[in-house]
This record gives C-alpha cells, sequence and structure tokens, in this order.
C-alpha cells in the first residue's frame, strides 16, 4: 500500500496474463501452464488477469482487448505457453497501447515429444516482430523461465509499468523563469511531450495572485497551520503570522494543483523560489514544498522542470517520499573520521544539500530555521524575517537511489542512475543536508555527470529503486543511461592512460 494513498500517485498495476499459442501446437499446454503461472503469481502477491480467450490468430484479438480493458488492467504479459504465433502477438501488444511484457514458458519435467512448447524458439520471432511493429516491449532477465521465475519477473513489470503510465499521465505546473545564474535547470522540453508529459508554464505573478486569492481566516488554512505545528512538534510561543503565510501558501498550491491538471491524472510543480519570492510573499517556500513531497506531489526548486520529473520517477519507483537536492560539497576529513563508511572510499563521499525541501519522514532531525545564503543576501546585518520557512537538519539515513533524467543540448533525453547509501553522519552544516557514499562515485562524476552536461540537481530515493527505474526508461524508449562502472570497466571518453 502506497504512503501516499490516492493523492498523486496511481494505484498498483493490474497485468493481464495473455497466454498465447501457435496453431499446430496444443493449445491446452498453453493454457495449462498459464494457470500454473497465474497461481505462482497469486503466491507471489502479483495481481494478473487471465482473459478467457487463447491468442491464435488475429480473430482472437478483439474478445482479448474486450476482456482486458473490462478487468481495467494498467498492463499486459504476453506468455508463450509454447512457440507462439509472432503476427497476431505483436498486433495484439500495438493495439492495447499500455506497457507489455513477453516471455515464455520453459520446458518441464516430462513428456518431450507432445508436452514440448518450443517457446525458447518462439520468443526470437515475437521479438523481432515487436521490432518490425517499432513496439517497446519489457523482456525480463531470463525471458524463458519456470512459474516461479516468470512470477518474480511479472512482479517487477507490474512495477515498472506503474512508472511508465503514470508518466504518460503525468503535468509540469512551473510558475517563473529560472533564477540568474541558475540555466543550469533550464533544458529542451520539447523530449518530455515525446514521453507523454505535459507541461504548463505560468509566470511569479500567477502564483502571487493564487496566494492573495486564499483568505487568512479560511478553515483551511487554520487546518494546515495546526497540521504544521503538529509535524514540527510545536507547543506553543510559534510566529502566528509566518505560519499563516505558510498555510496561504501551501492552500493555495493545493488549489493549483487541483485545477490545473486539466486532461492529466498527475501533476508536479517546478517553482521560482527566489530571490523575488521573499519579497513579495515573506518567507521562504522550503518547508510547505517539502510538506507537498510527502503527500505525493514534488515542488521542485528553482524552476526546475526535469527536476520535478525526476523526483517523480524516484517517489514512483520506490513508492516513498522522495527529496530533490543539490550534489553540493565534497566532506573533510574531521567530519567523516572514525565514522562508519560502509565500505565506500572517503573519495567517493558528497553532501547532498537543499535549503529545506526534504519531507520531515526522511529526516534523521529537524527544525523550521531561516535560509543562511538569502539572510546574506537579503537582510544582512537584521534579524531573519523574510528568509525563514525552511526544513533543516540531518537527512535519515538509509539506502539512496541517485536518479536524474535530462535533456542534453540537442533535445535528446539522457539519464543517471546510482544507488548507494545517505550516511549516519552529522554534516556539521546547515540545510537539509547529509553525507552520501556510492562505490565508485568519484569517476562517475568526472565521466557522466560533468562530461555529458547534468546540471546539479539530483532526485534521492530512499530505498534502492535503480532496477525499476532503468527498466521503466528502457521501456520509454531511452538508451542514454549512465550507471556506475566497476574499478575494472573503462568510460566511454575516460582516459586509459596513467598518471
Amino acid at each position: 500500500m502506497s504512503p501516499f494513498g490516492s493523492l498523486n500517485v496511481p494505484a498498483e498495476t493490474k497485468v493481464a496474463l495473455v497466454g498465447v499459442s501457435r496453431d499446430c501446437f496444443p493449445r491446452e499446454l498453453t493454457r495449462d501452464r498459464r494457470g500454473v503461472l497465474a497461481q505462482a503469481c497469486e503466491k507471489a502477491g502479483v495481481d494478473v488477469f487471465l482473459p478467457k480467450s487463447i491468442l491464435e490468430g488475429e480473430w482472437d484479438i478483439k474478445q482479448i482487448l474486450e476482456e482486458v480493458r473490462q478487468a481495467d488492467c494498467d498492463a499486459m504479459a504476453i506468455y508463450l505457453g509454447n512457440f507462439g504465433p509472432e503476427g497476431p502477438l505483436a498486433l495484439l501488444a500495438k493495439r492495447f497501447g499500455g506497457p507489455v511484457m513477453l516471455c515464455g514458458a520453459a520446458e518441464g519435467d516430462g513428456d518431450l515429444i507432445n508436452g514440448r512448447g518450443d517457446a525458447f524458439c518462439g520468443m526470437l520471432n515475437a521479438s523481432l516482430a515487436a521490432q518490425l511493429h517499432n513496439l517497446r516491449v519489457h523482456l525480463p532477465k531470463v525471458p524463458v523461465g519456470t512459474p516461479n521465475q516468470l512470477a518474480a519477473d511479472i512482479g517487477h513489470f507490474a512495477k515498472v509499468a506503474r512508472v511508465v503510465n503514470a508518466v504518460r499521465a503525468l503535468k509540469v505546473i512551473s510558475f517563473g523563469p529560472r533564477p540568474q545564474d541558475f540555466y543550469a535547470c533550464n533544458a529542451p522540453i520539447a523530449p518530455l511531450y515525446d514521453l507523454g508529459i505535459g507541461v504548463m508554464e505560468n509566470s511569479e505573478l500567477d502564483l502571487l495572485a493564487a496566494y492573495q486569492n486564499v483568505d487568512d481566516r479560511e478553515l483551511d488554512v487554520t487546518q494546515v497551520i495546526v497540521d504544521m505545528v503538529g509535524e514540527l512538534g510545536l507547543q506553543s510561543n510559534y510566529d502566528t503570522q509566518l505560519f499563516t503565510k505558510m498555510a496561504r501558501f501551501e492552500v493555495a498550491l493545493v488549489r493549483l494543483w487541483g485545477a490545473n491538471k486539466g486532461a492529466y491524472s498527475y501533476a508536479v510543480f517546478a517553482n521560482k523560489c527566489w530571490p523575488a519570492f521573499e519579497k513579495f510573499f515573506g518567507f521562504v517556500p522550503c518547508f510547505v514544498n517539502s510538506r507537498l513531497a510527502s503527500r505525493g506531489i514534488p515542488v521542485a526548486c528553482e524552476v526546475d522542470i526535469y527536476g520535478a520529473v525526476s523526483e517523480y520517477l524516484v517517489m514512483l519507483a520506490s513508492d516513498h517520499p522522495a527529496t530533490l537536492l543539490d550534489i553540493n560539497n565534497t566532506v573533510p576529513r574531521n567530519v567523516y573520521d572514525g565514522q562508519d563508511l560502509r565500505g565506500v572510499n572517503p573519495e567517493d563521499l558528497f553532501m547532498g544539500f537543499h535549503c529545506g525541501n526534504t519531507p520531515s519522514c526522511c529526516m534523521k532531525n529537524f527544525d523550521l530555521k531561516h535560509q543562511l545564503i538569502m539572510h546574506r543576501l537579503m537582510e544582512t546585518g537584521h534579524d531573519p524575517d523574510i528568509t525563514r520557512g525552511t526544513l533543516e537538519g540531518q537527512i535519515a539515513p538509509s539506502q539512496t537511489t541517485l536518479f536524474r533524467l535530462q535533456a542534453n543540448l540537442s533535445s535528446r533525453l539522457m539519464a543517471y542512475i546510482a544507488e548507494g547509501e545517505i550516511l549516519d553522519i552529522d554534516p556539521q552544516s546547515f540545510g537539509g543536508i547529509g553525507v552520501v557514499g556510492i562505490h565508485g562515485f568519484q569517476r562517475f562524476y568526472r565521466n557522466v555527470l560533468l562530461e555529458w552536461g547534468f546540471p546539479h540537481h539530483g532526485a534521492f530515493g530512499f530505498q534502492p529503486c535503480g532496477r525499476i527505474l532503468f527498466d521503466a526508461l528502457k521501456l520509454m524508449g531511452m538508451s542514454a543511461i549512465a550507471t556506475p562502472l566497476t574499478p575494472n570497466e573503462q568510460y566511454r571518453l575516460e582516459n586509459p592512460f596513467g598518471e
């Protein structure tokens, strides 16, 4: 069960398990094998639907699709119980239109004369037919396997399909242009439309108008204040004026989210958060952004549209709130000396930092503070006022997945995925911050993040979910996906010569 309920994430994926049979093979062979596979899926907790029809020819497609649609299936696993008809199954996948997995039955013990299915051979034709129809299909690591193997693979595919389907129904709502000197957050948005993602760009004045339309005496505002105070563990002596401003802003964002999804099912934000924001709103939006992220609505800082999409994908793949952080600074020896680095080399440590947008459920400790860097710029010599509103503290130790989807200067999609850990080490610094360790990150930083031209923001999940993200990106048609290499492997443009 997702921690977000149904607010901004799709329900668990229901997979149609479609059996296919070549007409010169016994149909019962596919039907019986599919039945055993369905039992394995049920045992593994994977929700599958079995259409009554077995696909043998094009004449079966209409009936199967009707059954699948009536059952509200979001994805399809086409199962070669025997050799299978490659033409009709490719056409079925094309007409279905959603995520499709191809898999086949390994031979069981027993009769290899009348009971042999030859799916190992049929998968070759099926895969080629899919390519002829310009289809992208998911292939498990062992495409022809036993029921228990394939049940686990279908469970994984269901998670991948959930990400893919959500992307096709996602809208990014942005406010304002990118801040000066943060052009790195800018990227061509046309590739997002290719993925099915919508983009709605607005002025900062639209955001201010929505905020001004919320009366501070509204019940919604009062309820948000109570919730904020409870989240922070405050009993009394808090600035009611500050909390009223933040609550009005949260109510405004939630209303904008609901009113502007339009034809899309889900939406995320990419908002201007400085330098003009503080002067007109009277606070920094970080704490509010963190609260929306905890409810499944990421709000990316600095109008980072691709950052918002990246955070949303990590959230879906991990089924847990995520955050967007700067890949920020190296870690001095005095910070990690004597600490447990979990086997990571010191050179592969860095700090993930942002002003205070990480959900409190992802923090080891937290407090409402002011943004130190903005205070230097905006309130020099004065007590913090308009720069208050960050959620600061140490990010909770956990396994992590660092991910970024981006369009390069040629409007081509690229991405990186790296798994590691947020370490239980006091960063001894300000903001929402944590010490991150990823094996081989120094080389990865040099040869991928810098060489490929990725920006400074990365989405951090709090579960290892690289496998789901990788397969989802492939199913969406991406091929430029970078991951850290082992010491014995060479990056494409890494200098092979010694010092």
